[in-house]
């Protein structure tokens, strides 16, 4: 009874398989047998010749693409050397210069050769030769020349001021000559007297060469315009090879082309052409074998011949076996979907395709399922896209392209335009007005949260992102025939408003300027990042809209307080704090009265930085050490409220350096230089010498000289000449006054006073004076 169980266990399976699957088997290994067995001899008795030229050809476009790019690698070593040699550092400023003593140049020039070697991979080595007193090397480093050296190098500047190839073979361990590029400097001299010299790594040349001929027993050749070969790849193994080449290519005209050629009874294809170099020609030449052309597509032949006829022979043979050997992952497919119980699967249909097939549809709905799920992280998915175009990662695909991704993610972009939003929260630094003076990112998050659920009200598609430094950006995608400036105006209210009451900062919303491309977002939101800096600089709500803003701009006449600058830096240094703190609010306030943007403002503030720190420089003291390596002008360009401005410059600039100064500088020679400064400033107009203010301080005139040019940085009788020609300017410009009369009211006898004053100014009084009357005129 148990045997009798199993042999109908047994013949269920055999009929449920039945001949379904085995016929099927036959059929198709039969109708894919047959005509790739057809199709095999078809190509190798009769397509053989006609591929053959179609491969010439093919082989020959190839080498004209790999030619090109060979060009190219060239091309870009002779336009970046270019590139540097008419960079001021390699001008007649060279000659001047004592690379012993001034190291710090010696080292900016090793730098500078280092770079331009790591710029290519063909670059070998760079040299900069210096045909001097003492000829001297760089290479990378500083090296004096023996005479070899030096008749070698100087025989590279034979051709002037020619840019030029040459064979190269001064560096040591070098076994054959390499290529180089001569560049002399400085390149616009008629005299050149030096060179900078780029050597190409032999061997990367010599694999770039070969990807002319990438087949077996082939050879490439490069050659400039004697004939000469300069550089070469030949594996042949016929040393007349290169010689009967060169003399086949003698023969033909034309600037490029490919013929065949037989040597020692093989036949090759020869492809050459050209490249135009500076100041020269190169010609390449590639042989390559016929027989490793057309292999391929012989072995390929007699590939489909025997695959078709060995399928076809298999074909009667595993048709016996399929039931057994072939189903097995049919079986184990239907086993994994409906389970072991074989006669459960009669309910789904006639075979095991049909079981596939309902179980497909099961699958499909659990696919459906899952799908719905993830269409839940596409904004997340969209977020990351958009931040990403905006911050220029997108920038080397195309505009279809980028359409295509942003239509993926489910945005409509058919006749759709674009605008970037900028939000910028100021007052952040000021403790009476924000309540989260210690987590931006959590400012900036709330204000995103706040932008976004504004936007969904009024825009049909849109995208906020969070930059976390107290500023947001957002994307508006519209129709391009609808106008919605006056929509977005209206969003910067309602933004403003609320990020005022929850919040309490204030907001500064930048509005760009629209386009239709994908490509160019990016560009709109570097224009809305820097339009907010034309905001004006006090701490209120501000709308810019930069379409409007360059329609509507009246600029205003910026006016720098040179005065108030020289006053601040006289107080620092005779160290008067107190009156230094007044002065910068003066200062400060002077900038902010004319309602002017802040990016004029911050440049402002910057110069005045930039005084200070000649100033400090002038002492003897480096900011880097005061400032113990902090980047300052990076610190003040972050502050966007002048009283932390005022703060900063007081506390974190000059008081610093007061407190140096004051622990090196004797505070008594300060004082008396103050009651020379005080006495020149009031007889300036008198004979007044470094004596009398020496008598009258009750020190000698060597140690009044010595100590003025310390503390004030200036020697005794360039600041009394300073003073009195600037008064002489204000009286010219401000007066009637003649010139004789002015000359004597600042001290000077009028015919000295014309020598000095054009020595100072470059012009002589009068015509100083006509120059600022025509200037007024204008202006008026």
């Amino acid at each position: 009874m148990l045997f009798k169980n199993i042999d109908t266990k047994k013949v269920k399976r055999f009929q449920w398989k039945g001949n379904f699957h085995r016929n099927s088997f036959i059929l198709i290994l039969l109708i894919a047998s047959i005509p790739g067995l057809i199709t095999g001899l078809c190509i190798y008795w009769f397509g053989v010749g006609k591929v053959e030229d179609e491969l010439r050809a093919s082989n020959a476009s190839q080498i004209i693409q790999r030619a090109n790019n060979m060009d190219e690698q060239f091309q870009y070593i002779e336009e970046y050397t270019t590139h540097w040699v008419f960079e001021p550092r390699f001008g007649d400023s060279l000659k001047n210069i004592d690379f012993v003593k001034q190291f710090t140049e010696a080292y900016d020039i090793t730098k500078t050769l280092s770079l331009l070697q790591g710029s290519h991979n063909l670059i070998s080595d760079d040299e900069l030769y210096l045909n001097l007193d003492n000829p001297i090397l760089f290479k990378p480093q500083y090296n004096v020349l023996d005479e070899k050296q030096k008749i070698f190098y100087n025989s590279l500047l034979s051709k002037g001021t020619e840019l030029h190839w040459v064979e190269y073979s001064q560096s040591k361990g070098r076994k054959s000559p390499t290529l180089a590029f001569v560049s002399p400097i400085p390149v616009t001299s008629k005299d050149p007297f030096g060179a900078l010299i780029v050597t190409i790594d032999h061997k990367k040349a010599l694999e770039l060469l070969k990807t002319l001929t990438p087949y077996e027993n082939g050879a490439t050749i490069l050659l400039n315009e004697q004939n000469k070969v300069i550089l070469s790849s030949n594996s042949t193994n016929q040393s007349n090879f290169i010689n009967a080449l060169k003399k086949e290519i003698g023969k033909h005209k034309e600037k490029s082309g490919s013929f065949p050629f037989e040597f020692n009874h093989i036949m090759y294809s020869i492809s050459f052409g050209h490249f135009t170099r500076i100041n020269s020609n190169w010609t390449y030449v590639s042989a390559s074998p016929m027989s490793s052309i057309t292999a391929p597509i012989v072995f390929v032949s007699r590939l489909i011949i025997i695959i078709s006829a060995s399928a076809l022979f298999l074909a009667i043979i595993l048709s016996w076996f399929t039931s057994v050997k072939i189903y097995a992952p049919v079986r184990k497919l239907v086993r994994n979907l409906v389970g072991e119980e074989t006669d459960s699967w009669n309910k789904y249909g006639k075979d095991e395709f049909s079981i596939i097939e309902q179980q497909w549809m099961e699958m499909t709905q659990k696919s459906d399922l899952l799908e719905n799920r993830l269409s839940e992280q596409v904004k997340e998915l969209k977020n990351s896209f958009i931040y990403q175009l905006v911050q220029g990662y997108f920038f080397h695909y195309h505009e279809e392209d980028l359409r295509q991704r942003m239509e993926t993610y489910g945005w409509n972009l058919r006749n759709r335009s674009f605008i970037a939003l900028d939000l910028q929260l100021t007052g952040f630094n000021d403790p009476k007005e924000n309540i989260y003076t210690n987590d931006d990112g959590l400012v900036t998050f709330m204000a995103t949260n706040i932008m976004g659920e504004i936007a969904k009200e009024m825009f049909e598609q849109f995208n906020v992102i969070n930059f976390s430094d107290l500023s947001a950006g957002m994307l508006v995608i519209y129709h391009h025939d609808d106008s919605i400036r006056e929509e977005l105006h209206r969003f910067s209210e309602n933004v403003t408003e609320a990020v005022n009451r929850i919040i309490k900062l204030q907001v500064t919303i930048t509005i760009s300027e629209k386009t239709e491309s994908v490509k160019k977002i990016p560009y709109i939101f570097e224009e809305v990042r820097t339009g907010k800096r034309f905001r004006t600089f006090e701490n209120i709500n501000q709308v810019i809209d930069l379409e409007e803003y360059r329609n509507n701009r009246n600029d205003i006449e910026f006016h720098y307080p040179f005065a108030t600058e020289k006053e601040i830096i006289q107080a620092i240094r005779i160290g008067q704090l107190d009156e230094i703190e007044v002065l910068i609010k003066r200062f400060t306030q002077e900038l902010t009265s004319r309602e002017i943007s802040e990016i004029y403002i911050q440049q402002a503030v910057i110069q005045l930085y930039s005084s200070i720190q000649h100033e400090i420089l002038h002492s003897g003291i480096h900011p880097n050490d005061l400032f113990e390596g902090k980047n300052m002008y990076e610190e003040l360009s972050q502050i966007r409220n002048v009283d932390r401005i005022n703060h900063w410059f007081v506390n974190d600039v000059i008081s610093p350096y007061i407190q140096r100064l004051e622990g090196r500088m004797n505070l008594e020679l300060k004082r008396i230089i103050e009651q020379v400064v005080t006495k020149i400033q009031d007889n300036y107009m008198h004979d007044i010498s470094l004596e009398s203010c020496a008598d009258e301080v009750g020190t000698n005139p060597y140690s009044l000289s010595k100590a003025f040019k310390q503390i004030a940085g200036i020697n005794f009788i360039d600041y009394l000449t300073q003073l009195r020609i600037e008064k002489a300017k204000e009286l010219l410009i401000q007066s009637d006054m003649k010139i004789n009369d002015i000359a004597e009211s600042v001290g000077y006898r009028h015919s000295y006073f014309n020598r000095i004053f054009k020595k100072q100014i470059g012009i002589p009084p009068s015509q100083y004076r006509k120059l600022k009357q025509d200037a007024n005129q204008m202006r008026v």
